[in-house]
């Protein structure tokens, strides 16, 4: 039961993609894609049941030659992949009817569509999944390689350049995990340690060299943080994600980018041991307050609303790099609930952009005014998403930022956090003019018409957002047990 339990997460998506292969993208085929990201959801929650019943460093098994390896951390991340995967998949349909009516795609794009999509999320279950540095770096390639396709979806110039961007900029940065990862194997193959198990590796971690593991964490750090959308290898981000389908934006800004620093997490468990904490702090540090400084700067002059909820995405990151530079309990059960209702808040404002863009066929913040008169229904749920995502009560993500902030405040950091809170500030105020330029600016004009079924997930993605911000109910004993699995400090 345990090995089905780990081989199902990534089992369910693989059999939707071939299922798209075999059969394309119809009208009842359309729903399989949610479908899947519901079982997924599912296996998620059992195998998180079954790490609380069992304790949080308890690994639940092993499965295909002791390739998977689940524990509470891997378990919440699977719960993080299945629910923004689910809200994706249900506004999916819509939204390539709504594609293929305008004439931007057709029954091949739509069938390829199918595939890329959930293979995607099977390559994000398998990287969460991996027990070894080897297989998560296959894996993070692999949604690389998916994704790239899936930005390029409308072929259009704008996204084929936006592809190739993505493509070299991420290639590079996971070409220097490759390179960390190989000095790992050597400072390990010295010791006698041969594997890339994190366990293995995390119980000899004191013997590895300090020389050589120096050189390897700066590598994985920045060639992860590549993908996790940190500067400063951040440039592809607005682009693919400006490009990229909506549903498929919600799905790499709300959770391919916290994919990537689930990598960097499991890496600072074995370089704090390896190292000493100081020298990850000090390096998530460097590159937190420098993400959000980038954000903060880039979002001042944003004329186009998709980048700028992208240019927020390296906000969040860069929230999420400071709780773990941070590295007590409180900070690392701050940086998992960030982590999910970052993806709740930004799958909710991907999907309401994207059916704007497809209304009014233009991304521009000057071509959206009053939005809420001429769109009440969608105008709704988007004014609720951007004060999710600037961390404003009740929702989740006012309830991590503080705890973050109480953290490093705790842990002798007060100077990073209040250079942090000032560029959030700049921040706010920045996409809280653009907001309300959207939504309440300008004189009258057409109504919008939003398709029917597309208000279920918004609604749900942002229920869910504010539940958690009121109260973490059963989540709160994972959340704990994943904050020490990741290395939390008393």
């Amino acid at each position: 039961m345990a090995s089905l339990l780990l081989i199902a997460p990534v089992a369910v998506p693989a059999a939707a993609a071939c299922v798209y292969a075999v059969l394309g993208w119809n009208r009842i085929t359309a729903w399989l894609g949610a479908l899947a990201a519901a079982g997924l959801l599912t296996c998620a929650v059992a195998l998180a049941t079954t790490e609380k019943l069992y304790g949080g460093g308890h690994a639940l098994g092993e499965a295909l030659a002791g390739l998977l390896h689940s524990d509470a951390l891997s378990a919440f991340m699977l719960i993080v992949i299945g629910t923004v995967a689910l809200l994706a998949m249900l506004a999916s349909p819509a939204y390539l009817a709504a594609e293929l009516a305008a004439g931007h795609t057709g029954p091949r794009a739509m069938r390829r569509y199918g595939v890329l999509t959930q293979s995607f999320i099977a390559a994000m279950a398998l990287a969460v999944l991996a027990s070894s540095l080897g297989l998560l770096w296959v894996a993070i390639e692999a949604t690389t390689i998916l994704t790239a396709f899936l930005v390029g979806h409308r072929r259009t110039r704008q996204a084929t350049e936006a592809a190739w961007k993505y493509v070299v900029i991420c290639s590079v940065g996971i070409a220097l995990a490759l390179l960390g990862i190989v000095l790992v194997h050597y400072a390990g193959d010295h010791v006698g340690v041969a594997s890339l198990d994190w366990a293995e590796l995390a119980e000899h971690a004191n013997r590895l060299d300090p020389g050589v593991m120096r050189i390897a964490v700066m590598l994985l750090v920045l060639g992860f943080g590549t993908k996790a959308g940190l500067a400063p290898m951040h440039a592809w981000l607005p682009d693919a994600h400006s490009q990229a389908p909506a549903p498929v934006s919600a799905l790499m800004s709300g959770v391919l980018l916290s994919v990537a620093f689930y990598a960097i997490l499991r890496v600072k468990v074995i370089a704090d041991v390896a190292l000493g904490a100081g020298f990850t702090r000090t390096l998530l540090v460097i590159v937190a307050l420098a993400s959000l400084a980038v954000a903060a700067f880039l979002l001042l002059g944003q004329r186009d609303y998709k980048r700028l909820l992208a240019y927020s995405s390296i906000e969040h990151m860069g929230l999420v790099a400071l709780g773990a530079a941070i590295g007590n309990t409180l900070a690392l059960v701050a940086v998992l609930l960030h982590i999910l209702g970052h993806g709740l808040g930004k799958s909710v404002l991907f999907l309401s952009a994207g059916q704007l863009h497809q209304a009014l066929g233009s991304s521009r913040i000057h071509a959206v005014h009053g939005l809420v008169t001429r769109a009440p229904m969608l105008a709704g749920p988007f004014a609720l998403g951007l004060l999710a995502l600037l961390g404003l009560p009740p929702f989740s993500l006012f309830a991590s930022e503080l705890g973050i902030a109480r953290a490093g405040f705790a842990a002798g950091l007060g100077w990073a956090i209040a250079a942090a809170l000032v560029l959030m500030l700049v921040i706010v105020a920045a996409v809280g003019r653009q907001g309300q330029q959207m939504l309440l600016g300008g004189g009258p004009g057409e109504a919008i018409a939003l398709p029917r079924g597309v208000a279920v997930p918004l609604l749900a993605g942002l229920a869910a957002c504010a539940a958690l911000g009121i109260t973490l109910g059963p989540l709160h004993s994972l959340l704990q047990a994943a904050a020490t699995i990741a290395g939390a400090t008393p």
